[in-house]
């Protein structure tokens, strides 16, 4: 499925993810500001910014970790604050540090999370299967986690979050501490997840190279929505000829190295 055809498919259904007017202060620093971020189903969407920009602040707000006492946030049209269970049933979620337990096998870690959302053994079993073929690790089902690759151990945890099957995909800097053919990878099948099942993904990273064309952009800096359409609409709104021009002009930064 492209990600036109699952515009179509989700016309006249809720967005994957809808964030309206969320702020947050950690005392007297407040680190999000009015944000509003909208995630269409069947859309890749990338929350640039550098580190300290509010987007793991963010997350924790959408992932329920911290509690939004402003604004709105849904997932499928399920409020976070009236309907938690609900709203996190349908979120699936890679979080920057590791989280998978190295002592365990790749199908044990999924298995666990499965019987944490109330699965069955059996049908937990077949999203296993399912999920390690996608992230195409099947065959180290068996093996510890502490023999994999770091890009391998990103791909577990990308399985393990398609384990409850979720709409709306959630990955903080996934990249990070990757070589380049093991970042290829994690993009290529997160993206595959996109144009396949018509997943919203939200993909927070500062690295400008990992935008494709198509790709909704979502500038924060600072705590703050500087810009949220896609790439075209980006550099037309500075003039500029480069993301990573466009990048430096909306934000008034001088250096971009994270970024770029």
């Amino acid at each position: 499925m492209s990600e036109t055809q699952a515009d179509t498919q989700a016309a006249g259904s809720p967005p994957a993810l809808v964030v309206s007017g969320v702020s947050h202060s950690f005392g007297e620093k407040r680190v999000l500001d009015n944000v509003s971020v909208t995630v269409p189903r069947g859309t890749f969407a990338v929350l640039l910014g550098l580190n300290g920009a509010g987007k793991s602040t963010l997350f924790s707000l959408i992932t329920r970790l911290y509690d939004n006492v402003s604004g709105e946030i849904r997932i499928l049209g399920h409020d976070v604050r009236r309907r938690p269970g609900a709203a996190l049933q349908r979120l699936g979620v890679v979080f920057q540090s590791k989280t998978v337990d190295s002592d365990l096998s790749l199908q044990q870690n999924l298995l666990y999370h499965a019987a944490l959302h109330g699965l069955g053994r059996s049908e937990a079993k077949k999203r296993a299967a399912e999920a390690l073929a996608i992230v195409d690790l099947s065959d180290r089902a068996k093996d510890k986690v502490r023999n994999l690759s770091g890009g391998q151990s990103r791909r577990v945890e990308i399985a393990r979050s398609l384990m409850h099957q979720p709409g709306c995909l959630l990955l903080d800097e996934p990249t990070v501490g990757l070589d380049i053919g093991s970042r290829e990878s994690v993009i290529s099948i997160v993206r595959g997840l996109v144009a396949r099942q018509g997943l919203g993904v939200l993909w927070a990273t500062h690295l400008i190279d990992e935008i494709q064309p198509t790709d909704l952009i979502v500038l924060l800096h600072k705590g703050k929505v500087l810009f949220s359409g896609r790439l075209p609409e980006f550099l037309a709104s500075t003039g500029a000829a480069t993301p990573a021009d466009a990048f430096r002009l909306l934000t008034g930064t001088s250096a971009t190295a994270e970024a770029a």
